[in-house]
């Protein structure tokens, strides 16, 4: 039998199934191969969406809270005598049990602390920890970062170069205008202004209410808040709270007043009143909304008008404070701060600061631009602000100009210029107002028989409680045009309600008559459509050629008229005396 030898190749050769698992193993490295290159192509042609966002500065989705249904009104409720806040002098016989201010504040503290606000945090950062991928495994060379560009800026009512400036960051030389603009006058809203991009993280850009709906404006004249509140029959419309000057006064008395005197839209206060306490269409659910509507827990707070107060206090300085360039960023109650968008108006930055006072940043953003918010509770109430604001904005025309006006005395007696700008009303707000006393051998509030007298013609369109305005256009409204406010005119001699006053015309004497005052002395401040007119800005406090300048503090400054000045001072020393020269 033959017998088959094993050649060396034979001997080498591997069993099939060998053969076969080389195989696989090759195809597999193959395959592998193949996918990693459709997988470098497909990141490098879809990049990670988060920093193609970082990159584009494309907005942020923000989660908001859900929307609520509009509050419905509710029905007239005759509501029992023991809600109605009683008289400080109190009445033994009433039979009214009210519980002692300190365990009501007790309790609505504890209710307030037991129902936490709305939050949203309309600042979602973007993650900063997300893998960068890269399309070459090799380092890029270093390259300079490219400049930011600048800022298309549209102006707005009330713009100044200096103002624009200070808000953006930047120094007035570096604004480039399209057109000529003044240096320190009112631009002409819709100019357009090239401005550097100093900024960083800032506050949303979007505006909520305009101006003229956040002060006392044209638009509110023919607003009836009586009729309004009655229609509504929430809370406010059978409240009543005792007042020293007009002791039991009504809600909506409560609101027209505290509108009035401080130049505060009429409006904004029922959102606020509704927002904080369902006071307007429906009843307070508890002791903080009764005794504390708008929230704040302060025993000298308690009642609607004490809480307007200081509601209004807040509005003027947000507004007026952005108006003058006196802050840039808002502080919250837990110490963290945010920088404003400069492009905001006015009018929102005033409800921003109000909402900033009392709310941390999360709650603060669920406040402005949650569906439920404040803003969006004012449209319900009162229909689209801007559509109600085109009819009567810009409140200030670039083109205002102040009426020639003359010091409040009878010529040839020495007064003294005892108040730079200060505020127009209450503590806080514009520096709108300047004082003057006359000379007297006495101190304090003593009577006096100098005369003040009107500094320009115009109708009295308010005589009451130490004030008089005159209204210089004469339509009988002082939220239209140029007023004229003088505070702490006594009783006996003052102008009656209706006179027509001619330049120079008697109005009343000084006195501490219509509000916190040391000494005998009259409070004088400008208005226009409105809005308190600042004593030191593009449209200066100017009285017979005396232009006022006002100091680092309130009532600090100076009148200037050529190369004469005079420093204010609430003593009465040398240097605050200024007369009116005799005609």
């Amino acid at each position: 039998m033959a017998v088959r030898r094993r050649t060396k190749s034979n001997a080498r050769r591997r069993p099939a199934h060998i053969r076969r698992l080389y195989f696989h193993f090759i195809l597999a490295v193959l395959l592998a191969l193949l996918g990693s290159s459709l997988l470098y192509k497909v990141i490098t042609d879809n990049p990670d969406p988060i920093a193609q966002a970082q990159a584009s500065d494309a907005p942020v989705p923000v989660e908001v809270l859900p929307s609520l249904e509009p509050t419905q009104p509710l029905p007239v409720a005759q509501l029992p005598s023991t809600l109605e806040t009683p008289s400080p002098t109190g009445d033994p016989n009433s039979g009214v049990v009210t519980p002692s201010p300190d365990s009501i504040l007790q309790t609505a503290i504890a209710l307030e602390s037991a129902t936490p606000a709305p939050t949203l945090d309309p600042f979602t950062p973007i993650p900063t920890d997300t893998p960068t991928i890269t399309a070459s495994p090799t380092p890029e060379p270093a390259v300079s970062p490219t400049p930011a560009p600048p800022i298309l800026y549209y102006t707005q009512p009330g713009d100044t170069l200096p103002l624009l400036a200070f808000r953006f960051g930047v120094g007035v030389e570096e604004i480039i205008p399209q057109n000529p603009v003044p240096p320190e006058g009112l631009i002409n809203p819709g100019q357009l202004l090239i401005i550097p991009r100093r900024l960083g993280d800032t506050s949303p850009a979007n505006q909520l209410i305009p101006d003229s709906e956040v002060v006392f404006s044209p638009s509110a004249v023919d607003f009836d808040i009586n009729a309004f509140a009655s229609q509504a029959g929430g809370y406010l419309s059978t409240y009543r709270e005792y007042l020293g000057s007009t002791a039991w006064t009504t809600g909506a008395d409560i609101i027209k007043r505290v509108a009035l005197e401080n130049s505060i839209n009429p409006r904004i206060l029922l959102a606020l009143l509704e927002y904080r306490a369902h006071w307007v269409y429906g009843q307070p659910t508890n002791l903080a909304e009764t005794y504390y509507p708008l929230g704040i827990l302060d025993r000298d707070r308690r009642g609607l008008f004490a809480q307007l107060n200081w509601a209004v206090d807040q509005l003027s300085l947000g507004y007026y404070g952005w108006r003058e360039g006196l802050f840039t960023d808002l502080t919250f109650p837990d110490g963290r701060s945010l920088r404003l968008n400069p492009e905001l108006n006015t009018g929102t930055v005033a409800v921003q600061y109000l909402m900033a006072r009392d709310h941390n940043l999360e709650a603060w953003g669920g406040a402005l631009y949650a569906p439920d918010s404040l803003p969006a509770l004012y449209e319900r109430m009162f229909g689209n602000p801007w559509l109600i604001a085109r009819s009567v904005e810009p409140i200030l025309p670039s083109t205002l100009q102040q009426p020639e006006l003359i010091l409040p005395f009878t010529p040839g007696q020495i007064w003294s210029f005892s108040g730079g700008p200060h505020a127009a009303w209450n503590r806080d707000g514009a520096r709108a107002a300047l004082d003057f006393a006359p000379a007297s051998t006495q101190s304090g509030c003593v009577s006096s028989n100098a005369w003040v007298t009107a500094a320009a013609s115009g109708l009295v369109v308010r005589s009451a409680n130490g004030v008089v305005v005159l209204d210089l256009d004469g339509d009988g409204r002082e939220q239209t045009g140029w007023a004229l406010l003088y505070l702490h005119i006594a009783e006996n001699g003052r102008v009656p309600l209706g006179t027509q006053v001619e330049v120079g015309g008697l109005i009343g004497h000084p006195s501490c008559e219509g509000g916190l005052a040391t000494g005998t002395h009259v409070h004088m401040a400008r208005k226009y459509n409105g809005e308190w007119i600042l004593a030191d800005g593009p449209l200066p406090f100017v009285l017979s050629g005396w232009r006022a300048h006002a100091g680092e503090k309130p009532y600090e400054g100076t009148l200037t008229k050529d190369d004469k000045i005079v420093t204010a001072n609430t003593f009465g020393s040398g240097e605050t005396n200024i007369s009116r020269p005799k005609e």
